[in-house]
């Protein structure tokens, strides 16, 4: 597959407007954050930000306890996947290693800047035999809501964490530690946390140190990055993020996901669907096979949306978020009045 022919599929709107019940996001259903929500609107917009988010990399390096050089404002995930994938390609030409089944973008990104994307399982990178330049890692992953161990030679080379789901982690601990963590870029999309995903802006912390220049690399990033990467919203959302109130509302929210993920567990596996285990309110399940092949349809004239998981690798599964208790009699409501596939 080549660039120009890459279909890039996420959750959310669709050319039919956004779903009552929109299970087909990673989104925190327990906000929006009031305390970032007001902080938003709170925002002046007749102004330019400041293009060098000052207070913005203050607040985010003492949240991090780091130097505010580390911090780099984007503005979003998705952009600073596309920007990092043509940076450290122009320096070190090589091929990007992803996981197996992974947020597409870093896929995309690859292919957009004519870079080989090798795919890593549990077993040996697949995709070819060219060296690796830039390599992602998720914790916890999407869909899958699953752990990855960091790499054994740390900064060797450019290599990404991506922990934009890190804050709702809702099942046990991190396998990368403060070290790891330390040796890699890892970057942060608040967010998806604060249930504020039509609110754009999100950060990287740069490692401390690696094999290779750090700093320049971090100089070229921030000289490749938009003027104003973050605008007043985006700007307010993550000065919000930093602030110990706010931190307080997203522990708490997991006690609420939580129980949202148990109930939706056990009601979807009472109607056969295969539940697959996740540290995250997100998780994969393969649909009774009665369904009929376009469930997915039926379920958004229902109003109802999930996410088809072909686009990551795995033909025929739905990825779930956690929901309140309404949406998820609106789920299981359709699911119930689903007809029976055609022998």
């Amino acid at each position: 597959m080549n660039a120009t022919t890459m279909h890039r599929v996420h959750g959310g709107a669709d050319a039919r407007g956004a779903a009552r019940w929109d299970f087909s996001t990673c989104a925190n259903a327990a906000g929006p954050c009031p305390l970032a929500l007001a902080q938003v609107r709170a925002a002046d917009t007749t102004r330019y930000p400041d293009p060098a988010a000052t207070a913005v990399r203050q607040a985010l390096a003492a949240l991090h306890g780091v130097a505010p050089w580390r911090i780099l404002p984007a503005a979003s995930a998705s952009e600073f996947i596309q920007r990092i994938t043509a940076v450290t390609g122009r320096w070190w030409p090589g091929a990007v290693q992803v996981p197996q089944h992974a947020y597409g973008d870093y896929a995309a990104a690859a292919q957009a800047w004519q870079r080989s994307v090798q795919a890593k399982g549990l077993g040996e990178g697949q995709g070819g035999t060219e060296a690796v330049s830039l390599r992602w890692f998720a914790e916890p992953s999407s869909p899958r809501g699953e752990d990855a161990a960091p790499p054994a030679d740390g900064g060797a080379l450019p290599t990404v964490l991506d922990a934009v789901y890190a804050p709702l982690r809702l099942h046990g601990d991190p396998a990368w530690d403060a070290t790891a963590r330390d040796a890699v870029f890892v970057l942060h999309s608040p967010n998806k946390a604060l249930g504020l995903t039509g609110i754009r802006g999100a950060y990287a912390v740069a490692p401390r140190a690696a094999a290779y220049d750090v700093a320049a690399l971090c100089q070229a990033l921030e000289a490749a990055a938009p003027s104003w990467p973050l605008g007043a919203h985006g700007d307010a959302m993550l000065q919000s993020w930093a602030t110990p109130q706010v931190q307080g509302w997203v522990a708490s929210s997991r006690a609420v996901l939580a129980q949202w993920k148990a109930a939706l567990q056990q009601s979807l596996q009472l109607r056969g669907f295969r539940v697959h285990a996740s540290v995250a309110p997100h998780f994969v399940v393969q649909p009774p096979r009665t369904f009929p092949a376009d469930a997915l349809a039926i379920l958004r004239q229902h109003d109802v949306a999930v996410r088809d998981t072909a686009s990551f690798g795995l033909p025929g599964g739905w990825r779930v978020s956690a929901q309140a208790a309404n949406a998820q009699a609106a789920l299981l409501q359709a699911c119930d009045a689903m007809p029976l596939a055609q022998p």
